[in-house]
């Protein structure tokens, strides 16, 4: 179907209106340019799928703040819980003075992650702090010092998180050097070459020439690919990977920071391998917005650390706690893994349709709602196209569609949107999106 809008009735004004271009003035003077953005929009309120910026005009939220937003902008169960809390007390340490905010958010995700055994929580404030503190936990807990990443992932920004991601280009030109013992295997990536059946041969080569596999603390992995573009791991890939760590000893930590709760059309997609990590990573969604992350696995490699190796003075903010608690309880009221299925179903028959119409639509691919396409200037050599992609991402903001892009040759659409998003604003929202690509 050929999109039939070329600018969404929701705007007031062409983008970026005078409100937004004057304060991208301001930012050019008091912000450094490293900070990256997707869009030139400033955002003034937001509900639900939808974003008003400072000019007064409504987008539709496909971004979703890069995967914070399962539950909506600004839910009002998250609002008021959050709210409570401001009202009792923002911030004591939980190193200092404990809460039962923190305890019941670690007996909710203990409860909720994959396995079977007796597990425990350790909360953290971002990502890649998670990250880091996964891996330091698998380091005590083996008393192993290498690490196994893999190609096209991204875990952070910090030194050891940094040196995790694969991406060299914004993300770690320039920063070096480096944390050592990290090793990096090829993430079987279907659509440019991974052959279906190789991943026992390939693992026992590389521990054969990269590094040996009782020297190895964990192996790292996201079973879909976040910045990396929304590959999805094969299943056959995944389960002899978590056959190997078994054989020998080596902890699997599965990275969920945009993949958890709901995104995938399981609350984690673990649940779609029947994996059980040793190791879970969580972020983003976490908390409905609010900074907040965890690590959850075993409890007798969450125990292994000393009394003071883990923690931070803000870590698991009383605030934050009440809002991801919040947040829980609505995606299992609201059953929003189911509504990722389905939001994931109406974007993949689009998808479909954009690789049969547009020649330059190389692939697409995703798990419920995390959707992609993959744009290349040449289906024969696969070409990136970079350019055309920062240009479909342009023509949609310009139209009333917040985007971001992916990929390790920036040449991926993700879609991140909220999975409070009604059907008239997706299908509004797809709509723009394919005349971004007739258009660019």
């Amino acid at each position: 179907m050929s999109a039939t809008r070329t600018t969404s009735i929701r705007l007031k004004t062409a983008l970026p209106g005078p409100r937004s271009a004057a304060l991208g003035a301001r930012r050019a003077q008091a912000v450094p340019r490293g900070v990256g953005h997707s869009t030139p929009i400033y955002a003034e309120s937001a509900r639900g799928a939808l974003v008003t910026d400072v000019d007064g005009n409504v987008l539709i939220d496909f971004a979703g703040g890069i995967g914070t937003l399962n539950v909506g902008h600004a839910n009002p169960e998250v609002v008021r819980a959050a709210a409570d809390q401001l009202e009792r007390f923002t911030h004591t340490c939980f190193s200092v003075s404990p809460y039962e905010g923190y305890v019941a958010l670690c007996e909710k995700l203990n409860a909720k992650t994959p396995g079977r055994g007796p597990k425990k929580t350790l909360l953290t404030n971002s990502g890649a702090e998670a990250l880091e503190n996964a891996v330091k936990i698998a380091r005590h807990a083996t008393g192993r010092e290498a690490i196994v990443v893999f190609e096209h992932a991204f875990h952070g920004r910090t030194l050891l998180a940094m040196t995790m991601t694969s991406k060299v280009r914004p993300y770690k030109f320039g920063f070096g050097p480096f944390a050592p013992e990290v090793y990096r295997l090829p993430f079987p990536y279907a659509y440019r070459g991974y052959v279906p059946g190789s991943a026992a041969s390939m693992l026992e080569e590389f521990f054969l020439t990269q590094v040996a596999a009782e020297k190895v603390a964990c192996v790292v992995i996201e079973l879909v690919l976040g910045e990396g573009g929304f590959v999805v791991a094969p299943p056959e890939f995944v389960e002899t990977l978590a056959r190997a760590c078994r054989e020998h000893g080596i902890l699997l930590v599965v990275d969920e920071v945009q993949t958890g709760f709901g995104r995938t059309g399981k609350t984690f997609a673990c649940e779609h391998y029947g994996v059980e990590p040793d190791l879970v990573t969580l972020a983003k969604s976490l908390a409905g917005g609010l900074p907040l992350s965890a690590v959850t696995g075993r409890a007798d490699v969450m125990d292994s650390a000393q009394v003071g190796g883990l923690g931070g003075t803000y870590a698991g903010n009383p605030v934050s706690c009440a809002a991801a608690l919040a947040a829980i309880a609505y995606m299992e009221k609201h059953r929003l893994a189911e509504r990722a299925a389905e939001i994931g179903r109406t974007v993949e028959a689009r998808f479909r349709g954009f690789v049969e119409r547009f020649p330059f639509v190389g692939d697409a691919r995703g798990l419920g709602a995390m959707r992609a396409l993959e744009l290349v200037r040449d289906r024969a050599t696969k070409a990136p196209d970079k350019e055309r992609t920062d240009r479909v991402v342009r023509k949609a903001y310009e139209s009333g569609l917040l985007l971001v892009g992916a990929g390790t040759h920036g040449n991926v659409i993700r879609t991140l949107m909220p999975l409070v998003v009604t059907d008239d604003e997706l299908a509004e929202g797809l709509d723009v999106l394919e005349h971004a690509l007739e258009t660019a």
